[in-house]
């Protein structure tokens, strides 16, 4: 009998613990790590095996998939002596599911034992997506290792996208949240502009659904938690610091989404005014 294929994943939130999940019904073998003790017992529940050291959280592991906030965090998880790394060995796969910079992912790589290949597979497509298996994956590295690690990415998403070499995953998530981003602003903005102008905001919701100015966000506005803009949008003005481009879209939408709470669109979805002086 073949053993399973082994998975380890780092960080169990809102995105990682579906995955755990969704790979768990595939009959994939999965240990886990994460800070939180309640949330390793959820995964525990479900199938998975718990490791308390990042250092052997991989052993074994073909494809090891982190999924922590920040850039700081995926240094912090991936490099030194201690480090996830440290306990990979020859053909592994580190897959960096995190939103951070092209230059983290490149740091990661640097630091790779030899043969173990590292990609970053940006995620979009939200918690729901993550909730049904549908994830969007977009992905930098190399090609070969991305096709060979294929039947393990299958069980939580629906579509993986080659944008092209390491970091190029990244640099297409800085590109999603800015559409993401400047669209929430751009309908928050035209809804209460037809609300001071006597227009029904769930009538005028409903009628553009039906137009060219349809849009996922429009019809899942509510459904929106309003996290990470403030992140999103400054990696956004890094990368387009280093490329020398103005982005005057991402400045109009930090400052808006600024002063933007999930209640403030709750409040006019519901045809009220909004809190907020930021969407006038």
């Amino acid at each position: 009998m073949v053993d399973p294929p082994l998975v380890a994943v780092i960080g169990l939130g809102a995105m990682g613990a579906p995955v755990v999940r969704h790979l768990l019904t595939g009959g994939v073998s999965v240990q886990v790590h994460d800070l939180d003790p309640a949330a390793v017992e959820r995964a525990v529940a479900r199938g998975a095996r718990p490791v308390a050291a990042l250092g052997d959280l991989a052993r074994g592991a073909g494809l090891v998939a982190v999924f922590v906030p920040t850039d700081d965090d995926v240094r912090r998880v991936c490099l030194g002596e201690d480090g996830l790394l440290a306990g990979c060995a020859e053909g592994a796969v580190v897959l960096l599911c995190s939103s951070v910079r092209p230059e983290t992912c490149q740091a990661v790589a640097d630091a790779a034992p030899p043969g173990v290949a590292v990609l970053d597979a940006a995620l979009t497509g939200g918690v729901r997506g993550a909730e049904a298996g549908e994830i969007n994956l977009l992905v930098g590295g190399d090609a070969g290792v991305l096709s060979r690690i294929g039947p393990l990415l299958e069980p939580w998403t629906k579509a993986v996208h080659h944008l092209g070499p390491l970091g190029a995953g990244q640099v297409g998530k800085t590109a999603n949240n800015l559409v993401h981003w400047a669209q929430i602003s751009a309908i928050t903005e035209a809804l209460e502009l037809a609300r001071r102008g006597g227009v029904s905001v769930p009538l005028l919701r409903a009628a553009l659904q039906d137009g060219p100015t349809d849009s996922r966000t429009l019809r899942e506005l509510e459904q929106m938690h309003l996290t990470w803009h403030a992140k999103d949008l400054a990696n956004t003005a890094d990368l387009a610091r280093r490329v020398g481009m103005d982005v005057p879209v991402a400045e109009t939408a930090r400052q808006v989404m600024a002063g933007t709470t999930v209640g403030d669109v709750a409040r006019l979805l519901a045809d009220g005014p909004l809190r907020a002086p930021g969407v006038v």
